[in-house]
């Protein structure tokens, strides 16, 4: 597993030992559980209260680029200024396949701030989809009447003023060459290379490179095929380039295209970063092993046990400890008495929670307050130019404020009880086979998992106490602390294989046994 480091200062006031302490720290973690760091970015002499960290920006841009799946900050707190942030900032890397852990905080603290973060951004998923519904329907009209929805415009055409695409002569007569020459034998190589060579550049005014030229051969609006999600419209564009010339085109790059790479399985281990050895307290990993049926097993193992660092924890199976958590979820979620108790807990963080505003509350009624004794001072008779001109200040103030506190407020939601209790229900719909469905009931409920040979202890995000079960406990589950992973190199000897060594030891027993007299 690769992971990345991520180290700022809270405040000027640290020493410049601070850092390399977290860092220390840092690698000590990532080495104990066979995290290969490949990149360490640290912001110096800034707070997590400010965007404005140039390190933090790059790693979130960095987080896309499939390099690593973990991030490892010494402490929660050193990641967002606030919930909202780290609500929005975990979205990001989750739907790049990274997880934030903590060096220090194997149980994380204020765990119901979990929960309230999952609740944030499972309500901006929610508004962004109805908004993005709307503005679909619209794209979806646009469709119909054949007009440009946005995005890259097709190299050889231009959009007028009716939102059409429309031939470009001189760029036109560009892609007509391309189609030209690869119809006539020549590689895509060789055609970048003509292009290049004769000075000619793509949109953006750069030289052309083979994806380019890929991409313009297998594009259908070139023959007049207009495409918006399902709908499909033929001769909705000018067409640039025949049918024939489109076909025969096509027909040769199937006809030269190389078998594609082999995929890598898609398989994800949703208890990563979570399931704890019991033993040694180091990550239980993800691994897979195959049968001599070619049938493949998966399961998470230590990562101590799997580098033969002293630990003989036994491997458990994928399938059974992450139904064991599902399950143990889904009997939080169904308690009434548990999404009350979460509630409760999650309204009394958003109190403690420093959003700034309450700040602009405190100010903007600070601000009508000296605006009504102002008011009652020009009532009295008391006016000057100094009256004038702080009320007309006051006046802009509370303009101000009443924007800021407005745009806060729909950046950062203070969510009522009844709006908790109705996102906290919703996880009552989830399928829980249903892969993203899985991944979401563990990271909004699940803190730590410690998984011993015969008990398993979890760290809920709403309770201070964890939760032990115990083997006997687990009738469902009784393979679960007797599983281990099947190894290739033994149970693999074909049958067929050892009734011929038997044969040929009988054979060779039999050649030297004496032959009886008659």
């Amino acid at each position: 597993m690769n992971g990345v480091i991520y180290a700022r200062y809270s405040s000027d006031n640290q020493r410049e030992e601070s850092i390399e302490g977290q860092l220390r720290e840092c690698m000590a973690f990532a080495e104990k559980n066979d995290i290969q760091i490949v990149e360490t970015y640290i912001d110096r002499a800034l707070s997590a209260k400010t965007d404005n960290r140039p390190a933090f920006q790059r790693m979130i841009r960095d987080s896309a680029k499939e390099q690593f799946e973990v991030i490892i900050v010494w402490k929660l707190d050193r990641f967002a200024r606030n919930r909202y942030d780290s609500a929005h900032y975990k979205a990001i890397l989750r739907r790049n396949n990274v997880r934030v852990v903590s060096a220090t905080e194997a149980i994380s603290q204020g765990p119901e701030g979990i929960i309230l973060e999952s609740l944030l951004e499972g309500m901006a998923e929610y508004y962004s989809a109805e908004l993005a519904e709307k503005v679909l329907r619209g794209m979806n009209e646009n469709a119909y009447k054949c007009k440009f929805n946005g995005g890259t415009i097709p190299y050889g055409y231009y959009v007028d003023d009716e939102q059409h695409l429309q031939i470009e002569p001189a760029t036109a007569a560009i892609v007509r060459e391309v189609f030209e020459l690869y119809d006539s034998g020549m590689t895509m190589k060789e055609i970048v290379t003509t292009l290049n060579d004769k000075g000619l550049r793509n949109r953006r005014g750069n030289p052309f490179k083979i994806s380019v030229v890929s991409k313009m051969l297998t594009n259908r609006r070139y023959i007049g095929e207009y495409k918006f999600r399902e709908i499909v419209i033929e001769n909705g564009i000018p067409a640039i380039i025949p049918k024939e010339m489109f076909e025969s085109v096509n027909n040769k790059l199937s006809a030269n295209r190389k078998k594609p790479a082999r995929k890598k399985s898609g398989e994800e281990y949703i208890l990563t970063t979570k399931l704890y050895c019991g033993n040694c307290k180091s990550f239980m990993v993800g691994e897979s092993g195959t049968s001599r049926w070619d049938k493949t097993y998966r399961y998470y193992k230590c990562v101590s046990a799997k580098r033969k660092s002293g630990c003989d924890k036994k491997a458990v199976q994928k399938d059974l400890i992450e139904d064991l958590v599902i399950d143990q979820i889904q009997k939080i979620i169904r308690d009434d008495s548990a999404i009350n108790l979460i509630a409760d807990k999650i309204i009394k963080t958003q109190g403690e929670e420093d959003n700034g505003i309450q700040l602009l509350r405190r100010q903007l009624a600070e601000a009508e307050t000296s605006i009504e004794n102002l008011m009652k001072a020009i009532e009295m008779g008391i006016i000057t130019e100094t009256t004038k001109n702080r009320l007309i200040k006051l006046e802009d103030r509370k303009k101000e404020l009443e924007v800021r506190l407005a745009s806060e407020t729909i950046k950062k939601p203070i969510l009522t009880r009844e709006q908790i209790i109705f996102w906290l229900q919703r996880f009552r719909t989830f399928d829980p086979k249903n892969p993203k469905h899985r991944k979401n009931m563990i990271d909004s409920f699940v803190n730590a998992i410690v998984l011993y040979d015969d008990k398993i202890i979890f760290y809920f995000n709403y309770k201070e106490n964890a939760e032990t079960l115990y083997q006997k406990d687990l009738e469902d589950f009784s393979d679960l602390f007797v599983s281990a992973p099947p190894l290739r190199f033994k149970a693999c000897i074909p049958l067929w294989y050892t009734r011929l060594k038997l044969y040929q030891q009988c054979a060779i027993r039999d050649s030297k046994a004496s032959v009886p007299s008659i």
